[in-house]
């Protein structure tokens, strides 16, 4: 059921709420020196009892200078990652996302990927728009999560998403995803085009997610019909595009992050035209979020 209240209305909303945290709650986390993450401030008594793993700085906490190279830092963020995960009665998720500062840096560590918000670093992933050319417009093919999901069961989602391990390219992990949500080869995968980088700010799952979207579009076939293949996605909808942007505008019913990855096919496709009041700011919120 669509939710009318003038606060669940508008796309510019969706930024906002991508985009919530108070600064105040958090302090910065670093790794030989560089701020690499922020962690809750009620963290930080916590953090600090176990043993010297960590050092604090009026600034912040630090991961103690000693553990001096990627093993050894993996090692103690990994013991820290399996008490958080007991505090917060959370499993781990058994898949390891890389500590960095920036795309392309060497590692410094790795971590589960159930631990990024709570340590806040930023964590990368794909989005790839899959869209079909008819006769009367474009239309998207739109995922529905599975209800099982840990984030936003049942959500609506794009065709094909998912986090970026470490030890991967972008290229592998695209093939990787295409391949598991959408039963795609890695021939038709790599047709998908890199369009732009969306990053956001918010907290959520007991910390920060500091997070770093690589958009794609995929052109397909009318002919060729995604389907899953690793339970993560209950159906697939091909949708017209107008309906897309009214259920954005005027729901919730899509996964929070893919809202924005939308947003912006939406309004490169001409869905969000220049004349909706909202345009102007809908540009300056992507341009904001690709400074990463």
């Amino acid at each position: 059921m669509m939710d009318e209240s003038p606060s669940h209305q508008g796309f510019l909303r969706h930024f906002h709420n991508c985009n919530h945290y108070d600064r105040d709650k958090f302090f910065p986390f670093f790794i030989v020196g560089q701020n690499l993450g922020w962690i809750l401030k009620e963290l930080k008594p916590f953090l600090c009892a176990q043993n010297d793993f960590f050092c604090a700085r009026d600034d912040g906490l630090e991961l103690n200078p000693r553990y001096d190279n990627f093993t050894a830092r993996s090692d103690i963020l990994g013991r820290i990652t399996h008490l958080l995960a007991q505090k917060y009665n959370t499993p781990l998720r058994n898949e390891m996302y890389p500590i960095i500062q920036k795309w392309g840096d060497q590692p410094l560590a790795q971590v589960d990927r159930s631990s990024v918000p709570w340590f806040g670093i930023k964590g990368y992933g794909i989005h790839v728009n899959g869209f079909v050319r008819k006769a009367d417009g474009l239309s998207m093919w739109i995922g529905e999560r599975a209800s099982d999901r840990l984030i936003d069961p049942g959500k609506l989602d794009n065709m094909i998403g998912g986090g970026q391990p470490i030890g991967l390219s972008l290229e592998e992990n695209l093939c990787k995803e295409a391949q598991e949500e959408a039963g795609f080869s890695s021939t038709l995968a790599l047709k998908a085009q890199h369009i732009r980088t969306i990053h956001y700010n918010v907290e959520k799952n007991n910390g920060l997610r500091n997070d770093v979207l690589f958009v794609y579009d995929l052109e397909l076939d009318p002919t060729t019909i995604p389907h899953n293949t690793d339970g993560e996605v209950a159906a697939f909808h091909l949708m017209p595009l107008s309906k897309v942007a009214t259920l954005i505008k005027t729901t919730n019913r899509f996964k929070f992050n893919c809202t924005l990855v939308i947003i912006d096919f939406l309004i490169r496709h001409g869905e969000i035209a220049p004349s909706d009041p909202e345009y102007n700011d809908l540009q300056k919120e992507l341009l904001k979020s690709a400074n990463v």
